[in-house]
C-alpha cells in the first residue's frame, strides 16, 4: 500500500486526492501539508490582491453555526475578493452557540461578537429560513459556486437501543438543552418535572453536567440568563432533588471539564455525594507522575473534595454513579408507560490497575442494579445526517453509522467509488466540509474553530494551486458566472413563491426585538420559540 501510495504522489496534482487515510497516515502527509499551508498562509493575500479575475472566487457554505462562521472569517481574511454566502435552515445564525451553550454561560457566546463582524462585511451574504434539500434542491447550488463547504452540525442523538427507551419521561439531552435555550423545534416539549424528586442523566460530558446543573440551580439565578421563560416556568414548578449522572466507566474516563464539575460543587444549597476512593488517584500516585502526566488527574482532587455544601444537610444533592451500564428502563405500575427506574449491568475494569488511565477498559459482570428515575436524559452523543439529496444530486457520500462526510481528515469531500483502485479514495472537485459533520461531535469551540481554519485554508491552497473546483473551474479558468443565491433562486424546482428568505439585515430585526423582550424582564434576550413568530417581525 505504501508503494502504491508513493507512486501516486509522484504523478500529477489531480492525482494527489487518489490516497486513503491509511496511506496519509503512512506518509506523514499531516505533516507535509501544513508545512505547505503554511506558506501559502503567508502569501494568499498578496495573491489574490495582485490577480485579475473575470469575477471573483464563490464559495457557497451550508449552516451558520461556529464552523461555518469561522470558516467564512478564514476564507474573508485569506482571500481579497471571495465571496461567501451562508445558508441557514432557522432565521437565526449562530447555530450551537445559539441553541446549545447553556444560558449561564454567556462567556462561551462571545464568539458571536467575531461573527457578526464578519455578516458586517460586503462580501458575505446570510440566506436564512431555506431548508436545502426542502425548499430548495442541493443540485440547484452546484452552477452557481466554485465550492460548498458542508458546515452543519448534529440534528439527531444516539440511541441506546435498550428495552423501554421510548417510555414517557426519558427524553434526549438535545432536546432537553434545545428546549430551556428556545430551539423552535422543542417549543412544545414539555419536560414533567413533576413527576418525581429524581433524575438520571446517562453519559458524563459536559452535557451530561449542563442538565443537571440546569436541573439544580436556583431558578432566580437562571431567570437572569437568556433561558426560555417556559423553562424557567417549569424549573419553578420542578421537584426534582437528587441527580444521578452515570458513567459506563470510572470517574477518570469521564469526558467532563474541570471547569463543568467546580461549578457544580460550588452551586448554592446543592451537596455532592462522595465518590468511592478507590476510584480516585491518591495524591501519592499523581505525585509520582511526570508533570505533563499529572495534568491528566486535575480533576481528582475536585471529586476527592466534594461540594462545599455537605450532601447531608444539603436540600439538592447530585453524584456521580460509576461502571454502569444501563440495560433497559422499567415503567411505573401506577402510571403505565412512565419510566420508573433504570437498570443497569454493573461493569469492572478489565485490568483494575489501570483503572486510572482515559483509555482504560470494562466490561460487563452478571451482577445489576436499579436506580430510581422520575425523569431520565439521554446524553450519549449528537450525531449529523445526510442532507435530503446529497449523494443523489451531488454525488456526496455520507457515512450514517459516524454520522459525517467522508473526507481527507483536512476538509477534502472523498468518495471511495471515484478513487482508481480498492485501496484509495479521491476528491470529489469542489466538495468541503468542517465541524461536527466532518469530524463527529466532539469538542468545544474552539477546537471547531480551528478545524474550521484547517478546512478553510484547504479550499484557498487548493484555488491557488488551480486544482479542479465545481464546474470544472479553475482559479485560472474560470466556467460559469457565479451568481450565488441570486443565481440559485433561477433554478428549476426553487418555489420561488413559498420561500420567505432572511438576511442579515432581517435577522438584526429579530435580534433587536429579543433584545427589547428581554430587557423588558431584566435579562440579555428572550428568544421567539417559533419560526412563525420571527417572521412576524418582518411583516
Amino acid at each position: 500500500m505504501l508503494v502504491f501510495a508513493t507512486f501516486i504522489l509522484s504523478n500529477t496534482k489531480q492525482m494527489r486526492g487518489y490516497i486513503c487515510r491509511q496511506c496519509a497516515d503512512a506518509l506523514n502527509l499531516g505533516r507535509s501539508t501544513r508545512q505547505s499551508k503554511t506558506s501559502t498562509q503567508r502569501n494568499i493575500s498578496r495573491q489574490y490582491a495582485s490577480t485579475t479575475k473575470s469575477r471573483p472566487f464563490r464559495l457557497g457554505i451550508i449552516g451558520s453555526g461556529p464552523a461555518g462562521f469561522y470558516s467564512a472569517l478564514r476564507v474573508l481574511q485569506k482571500s481579497g475578493d471571495a465571496v461567501v454566502d451562508m445558508y441557514e435552515q432557522l432565521p437565526t445564525p449562530f447555530g450551537l452557540v445559539r441553541y446549545g451553550v447553556a444560558p449561564d454561560h454567556p462567556e462561551v457566546k462571545n464568539c458571536q461578537d467575531r461573527f457578526e463582524e464578519v455578516a458586517e462585511s460586503p462580501r458575505f451574504n446570510f440566506i436564512g429560513n431555506v431548508a436545502l434539500g426542502k425548499d430548495v434542491p442541493l443540485k440547484a447550488l452546484r452552477p452557481h459556486y466554485d465550492a460548498i463547504l458542508f458546515a452543519y452540525g448534529a440534528s439527531e442523538d444516539r440511541r441506546l437501543d435498550i428495552p423501554g427507551e421510548d417510555l414517557q419521561g426519558i427524553y434526549s439531552a438535545r432536546a432537553f438543552v434545545g428546549w430551556y435555550n428556545g430551539l423552535p423545534e422543542y417549543g412544545g416539549l414539555s419536560p414533567d418535572l413533576q413527576a418525581g424528586d429524581t433524575a438520571v442523566v446517562i453519559g458524563n460530558g459536559n452535557v451530561a453536567l449542563d442538565i443537571a446543573r440546569v436541573l439544580l440551580s436556583d431558578v432566580d439565578t437562571l431567570r437572569k440568563t437568556d433561558i426560555s421563560e417556559k423553562a424557567v416556568d417549569a424549573l419553578l414548578k420542578s421537584k426534582i432533588k437528587h441527580v444521578n449522572v452515570v458513567g459506563r466507566r470510572g470517574p477518570m474516563q469521564a469526558a467532563f471539564t474541570i471547569k463543568e464539575v467546580r461549578e457544580l460543587m460550588n452551586l448554592p444549597a446543592v451537596g455532592f455525594e462522595p465518590i468511592d476512593q478507590h476510584l480516585l488517584p491518591s495524591t501519592e500516585f499523581i505525585g509520582k507522575l511526570p508533570r505533563l502526566e499529572q495534568r491528566k488527574y486535575r480533576s481528582s482532587a475536585l471529586l476527592s473534595k466534594g461540594s462545599s455544601t455537605p450532601a447531608q444537610s444539603a436540600p439538592r444533592t447530585w453524584a456521580l454513579p460509576s461502571l454502569l451500564s444501563p440495560s433497559s428502563f422499567e415503567s411505573s405500575v401506577t402510571q403505565p408507560g412512565r419510566v420508573k427506574s433504570v437498570t443497569c449491568a454493573i461493569n469492572r475494569f478489565v485490568d483494575d490497575a489501570k483503572r486510572f488511565e482515559p483509555a482504560a477498559k470494562v466490561e460487563a459482570t452478571e451482577k445489576t442494579t436499579s436506580l430510581d428515575a422520575s425523569l431520565v436524559f439521554r446524553s450519549i452523543g449528537y450525531k449529523s445526517t445526510a442532507l435530503e439529496g446529497l449523494s443523489a444530486e451531488l454525488g456526496v457520500p455520507f457515512d450514517s453509522q459516524s454520522g459525517t462526510i467522508p473526507n481527507d481528515i483536512y476538509g477534502r469531500v472523498i468518495s471511495a467509488e471515484r478513487g482508481p483502485g480498492p485501496l484509495a479514495a479521491t476528491h470529489i472537485p469542489g466538495f468541503y466540509c468542517a465541524g461536527w459533520v466532518k469530524r463527529g461531535p466532539t469538542g468545544v469551540i474552539a477546537s471547531t474553530m480551528s478545524d474550521a481554519f484547517a478546512s478553510a485554508d484547504i479550499v484557498l491552497q487548493d484555488w491557488s494551486e488551480e486544482v479542479t473546483f465545481l464546474n470544472g473551474s479553475t482559479k485560472s479558468i474560470q466556467v460559469g458566472d457565479a451568481q450565488g443565491w441570486n443565481g440559485v433562486l433561477q433554478e428549476e424546482g426553487v418555489n420561488r413563491q413559498s420561500l420567505r428568505p432572511v438576511s442579515w439585515q432581517d435577522w438584526k430585526k429579530i435580534d433587536q426585538e429579543e433584545r427589547r423582550r428581554g430587557e423588558a424582564k431584566g435579562k440579555p434576550r428572550e428568544k421567539f420559540l417559533s419560526t412563525k413568530d420571527m417572521l412576524a417581525v418582518l411583516d
